[in-house]
Parts: structure tokens; C-alpha cells; sequence
């Protein structure tokens, strides 16, 4: 994710910020322009930008000025009330109790950060009402004592949370109990949503038969291979070629796995290059980075991968000094790379739109 600034006082904000720190401008993000802007109120009851030259009139999405669980803008003459993220949940928990609010703060704040990258990506994201056969929607379901299991998964569009995940211990313990080496929120709907586009970009694709040759026939029966998954556990030696021991278990948890692991990286290489981030170490063995080159969305798949390794060494190294785990826990073998590699080609073999006009 890129850098931002108040348009007020020139205070670096980040993305999730509501107000300026430093001056105590209301901030907001605004999609069709990718960037978080200053607003002053408006004697009508709306916000005017700081930046843009011509005068132009925001609102408040619904869920940011009632129920503060966003911070996304709307054009004050948008019929809609919702921002273009919310409008993709359609179930949230109830909020009778405090806790599921604080719940569905975490999930949405989430949910936002995969929408800014698959838009930057240039990736479909037609809600159900503008699609209603392939539109994406989001499920934040919650756990009752007497009610049905809530699992997180995918289904035809559909992408469902059980907002338990939202609780740091109870994700650990889960973490703990499954040996996964990372498990977080946005890493949850990075993955289902490698579910969603393999449905939008790949079935019946002309590349369809390319993604079985590296990532295995998608018709394997899925039942079957959930329950050798859990009774026998991944294979022998699976980290010289998939990207997580879940990737073993089906093809399309293999795709899920390797498409969440892309977004994994671009977003944290946009991150790398908008602060400017270099490595120059003096000893020529080291790895190295620079922070010039072409931003992620139009740089090549090599040199991604070229920028990533220094980056994830770093990063670990950081963390390890902090006394944390590695913030990278991962090793990416020859046939990871390719079908990264792939997946790359899939969302660039789209048309990509023009870049998003600059503000003012």
C-alpha cells in the first residue's frame, strides 16, 4: 500500500485514520482516486475536499458517520449510502453485543485493505446488486451455541467469516492447534478471494489448462481430498513445492494458497517502494534493494521476485531483533515461484485501466 499525507498540514496518516493527528482535519479515503483526502464540513451538512482545485462535495459512508467501523467517502450526489467496500457485506453480527462491534470494526478495516489492493490489481469487484451472478459479497457470520457450524470459506461469490477470527487469542490458538506459520485477517480474505477470481478468471479460461499442468486438475473430488488431508496430513517434503502444507490438500486450496501469497507480495513491495525503502549493505554478499524501478502493478514478474527476497530478509531480520517471530515465515521453492509466476500472467492478461486521475 502506498504512502499518505493530510492535504492540511502535509502529517504522514495512514490508511485507516479518520482525523489528522496534527491538525484535526477529518480524513477519509476516497476509492476512484486511491487516496486518503482532508475534508472540511460544509454548511449543508457535507465535506468539501483540501486538495482538489474544483469544489467538490463528499459524504460520509453510513458505517463511517453512524457506526464507525469505516472511514471511506462517497460523492455527496452518489445514491448510494454505502461506500463501495460495505456495499460487499451483506450479513453482519449482531451488534446487541459490544463485542461483535469492535468484531466488525476488525473484519471491515480488513476487508478494505484486499479491496484496495485487488482495485489496484485492476480485478472485477462488482457487487451482488450490480452482478448478481458473479458480484462478490462478504458473510461476517458469528458462532451460537445452538446454531449451525460457521466455517470461513467461499461459495459461488460468497465469501463468509466466523468473526471469532477476529480475536487475536482465538486466531492464535487456532493457529497453534493447525501448525499454520501465519494467520491473520486480511491473509483469510486474501485466500478466499484466490477462491472468488479462480471462479471469475480461470473456469473455462483459456488458460485453464495451463493452471492444471502446475497446480493439478481442479475436478479431484474436493471431499475426498479434505479428508486425506486431515486423517494423513501433506506429503513428504511438500515445501519443495507448494507454498503451505493446506496448499497440498486440493488444487484449488493450492491456487487459493499461491494467489493470497501474490497479494502478500505486491502490497508489502507497494508498501517498500512509496517509503523510499533501500537496502545498500557493505558487504557485497548481502542482499540488496533499491527503491527506483516500476511500480508494482506494471513491473515484470522477475522483478518482483527480485525486490521480494531482499525485502522478506530484512523484514525477518527486524523482527528478530525485536525479539518477534520472523514477520516472513515462508520459503518459496522453484515451483512456488512459477506458479506465482502464473498468476501474475492471469490478472495481467486483463486489461488493466489507465492510472487513477491524481487529486487537484
Amino acid at each position: 500500500m502506498k504512502t499518505f499525507h493530510c492535504d492540511a498540514c502535509g502529517q504522514q496518516v495512514f490508511f485507516e485514520n479518520v482525523r489528522c493527528e496534527a491538525c484535526g482535519h477529518l480524513l477519509g479515503y476516497v476509492p476512484e482516486l486511491a487516496e486518503v483526502l482532508a475534508f472540511e464540513p460544509d454548511p449543508g451538512g457535507q465535506w468539501l475536499s483540501l486538495r482538489q482545485q474544483e469544489i467538490r462535495r463528499y459524504k460520509q459512508c453510513h458505517n463511517y458517520a453512524v457506526e464507525n467501523v469505516c472511514n471511506w467517502m462517497l460523492q455527496a450526489d452518489d445514491p448510494q449510502t454505502l461506500c463501495k467496500s460495505c456495499q460487499l457485506t451483506e450479513i453482519i453480527p449482531g451488534l446487541e453485543q459490544e463485542a461483535n462491534r469492535q468484531r466488525w470494526f476488525q473484519v471491515e478495516r480488513a476487508k478494505r485493505r484486499l479491496y484496495y489492493t485487488l482495485a489496484m490489481l485492476g480485478l472485477p469487484l462488482e457487487s451482488r446488486q450490480q452482478d448478481p451472478l458473479q458480484g462478490l459479497a462478504f458473510e461476517f457470520r458469528e458462532q451460537t451455541d445452538d446454531g449451525p457450524a460457521v466455517h470461513t470459506g467461499h461459495s459461488d461469490g460468497v465469501i463468509t467469516l466466523n468473526i471469532a477470527e477476529a480475536d487475536d487469542a482465538y486466531r492464535e490458538k487456532v493457529r497453534t492447534e493447525l501448525g499454520e506459520p501465519y494467520r491473520t485477517l486480511l491473509g483469510h480474505f486474501r485466500h478466499e478471494s484466490g477462491h472468488y477470481y479462480f471462479m471469475r478468471l480461470m473456469r473455462e479460461g483459456p488458460l485453464l489448462d495451463a493452471c492444471r499442468q502446475l497446480f493439478g486438475d481442479d475436478r479431484e473430488d474436493y471431499g475426498q481430498a479434505l479428508e486425506r488431508h486431515y486423517q494423513s496430513g501433506p506429503p513428504a517434503q511438500w515445501e519443495q513445492a507448494y507454498v503451505s502444507a493446506y496448499a497440498t490438500m486440493h488444487p484449488y486450496e493450492d491456487w487459493a494458497e499461491s494467489w493470497a501469497h501474490y497479494l502478500h507480495m505486491v502490497d508489502t513491495l507497494e508498501t517498500a517502494q512509496s517509503c523510499g525503502l533501500s537496502l545498500a549493505p557493505a558487504h557485497p554478499d548481502q542482499p540488496s534493494l533499491s527503491a527506483d524501478g516500476e511500480d508494482v502493478v506494471n513491473a515484470g514478474f522477475n522483478e518482483l521476485i527480485q525486490r521480494w527476497f531482499p525485502l522478506t530478509y530484512v523484514l525477518n531480520s527486524l523482527n528478530r531483533s525485536l525479539g518477534l517471530q520472523d514477520g516472513y515465515p515462508f520459503t518459496l521453492a522453484a515451483p512456488v515461484i512459477e506458479k506465482l509466476r502464473f498468476i501474475h500472467r492471469v490478472i495481467h492478461a486483463r486489461p488493466v485501466p489507465p492510472p487513477l486521475p491524481q487529486a487537484g
